[in-house]
């Protein structure tokens, strides 16, 4: 069955995944890749995204790449849809869930941070938690600090992940996956008409809820185990690679 939507996550496959300049000729084929095909225009199906990262920067590269399906942020905390400008959050996510997770914010940002140099905590979220850090062996710490204040406070219930540069604090029960399963619903897609494109632990979700998944060759371990297809090439340039692949047309 030809695929009708495309979800793609951004660091570690349309972005590297450290903080470095993106190669913009690699971009700009990968833009005009993207922007025909949400144009209808093909060669490969329609295009959005399904990232941890924020609303506003994903309103960003929604513009670029002309995406005109709702976009999943914050690892399926908050759907975004360009078209008239509206933010919500996802499946999951209550009033009662959100004040509890300011709480475990303010642990983290001024109690936690200080204590280890070079750990930032991620500004712009609403729904969701990241610390980022170049140093490897701080996300584990960080991980743990986390989940022993958690555990002592009674709550709330999380899903505590390290992806490669990042510890993301999510609200239990909300992920990348039941985002999507709620966005095929609206949009009237059946799951096996959807593809998925990831690199880390917190695309796993997505990977369950869509008929095909690809990686590229960067991915963590855990997803070159389940993928369907895994890149040779790594970042954009594997992403470029899977797209050119007979599941992702049209």
């Amino acid at each position: 069955m030809s695929a009708r939507l495309i979800l793609c996550d951004i660091d570690g496959c349309i972005s590297p995944e450290k903080s470095i300049p993106w190669n913009m000729a690699r971009y700009h084929e990968f833009v005009g890749l993207v922007r025909r095909a949400n144009a209808g225009n093909g060669p490969v199906a329609p295009l959005t995204l399904c990232t941890g990262r924020p609303q506003p920067y994903v309103e960003v590269l929604m513009k670029q790449l002309d995406i005109r399906h709702p976009a999943i942020c914050e690892n399926g905390a908050v759907i975004y849809k360009l078209d008239d400008n509206c933010s919500l959050y996802g499946p999951g996510v209550t009033p009662e869930k959100i004040e509890r997770l300011k709480t475990v914010r303010a642990m983290v940002e001024y109690e936690l941070i200080p204590r280890y140099s070079g750990a930032n905590i991620q500004f712009g979220k609403e729904a969701q938690i990241s610390v980022y850090s170049e140093r490897a062996d701080l996300l584990p710490i960080v991980r743990e600090e986390i989940r022993k204040y958690v555990l002592r406070e009674g709550g709330p219930e999380l899903c505590i992940n390290c992806s490669h540069h990042y510890v993301n604090i999510s609200l239990a029960s909300v992920d990348k996956g039941q985002a999507v399963a709620w966005l095929m619903d609206e949009l009237r897609i059946e799951r096996s008409q959807a593809v998925g494109i990831g690199d880390t632990v917190g695309d796993l979700p997505l990977a369950q809820n869509v008929g095909y998944f690809a990686c590229p060759g960067n991915a963590h371990t855990s997803i070159l185990k389940i993928a369907d297809y895994v890149s040779p090439d790594t970042a954009l340039d594997g992403l470029l690679d899977i797209l050119d692949q007979p599941a992702f047309m049209v």
